[in-house]
């Protein structure tokens, strides 16, 4: 829009329709040329809202997603792609290796003399990886609610910085989803819970 000299402005996803058509009254040819992507997008819409709800009522008959979703930060989607891609608890020898397998470790260089620790492999499942970044990153930046893990991240965080705390507590957070899977419980907001159970 904006190379016809058209500005949107900020407006939500409920008016963003009507201004475009606002927008593009007075130039047909290009009226004619916006009528059928925001068809496209109303469909798209509607569709994604529809797969949504599907995947509200799966969480809803699942056991362990419900408990995955006690985690802070993780909802609903994270829960799922952490089931679907986990899929079997027993097959890591522990929690701890979730971590590697999700590229969520750094790289080593070893060679002769040399011994260098990279950034994070970025093995395995991308997908998972970023729902897991995602919800690191809402429980360090976004949230309000504390717990012990939050502590935990943000003692990262002043000693190495935002981006490796997030990372680390990405990490955490599949260590940890892994462990309330196999053991069946939830998760414990402070320390004090952990210890008692």
């Amino acid at each position: 829009m904006r190379n016809f000299g058209l500005k949107v402005g900020v407006v939500g996803t409920v008016k963003f329709e009507t201004r475009i058509k606002e927008l593009v009254e007075n130039v047909p040819d290009l009226a004619m040329l916006v009528e059928p992507l925001l068809i496209v997008r109303r469909a798209l819409r509607e569709q994604i809202g529809i797969l949504h709800r599907r995947l509200l009522v799966i969480v809803r008959d699942d056991d362990v997603c419900r408990r995955l979703m006690t985690v802070p930060g993780g909802g609903p989607v994270v829960a799922l792609t952490y089931r679907a891609t986990v899929d079997v608890p027993t097959r890591f020898r522990n929690s701890k290796a979730v971590g590697a397998v999700f590229g969520l470790t750094p790289s080593k260089y070893q060679s002769g003399e040399i011994d260098r620790t990279g950034a994070i492999s970025k093995c395995g499942d991308e997908m998972m990886r970023a729902m897991l970044y995602e919800a690191a990153h809402i429980i360090l930046v976004r949230s309000t609610k504390w717990s012990w893990l939050k502590a935990w991240a943000m003692q990262i965080a002043r000693r190495r910085g935002l981006k490796k705390a997030v990372v680390a507590l990405a990490r955490r957070l599949a260590v940890i989803m892994h462990r309330i899977w196999v053991d069946g419980t939830e998760f414990r907001w402070t320390r004090e819970q952990a210890v008692t159970a």
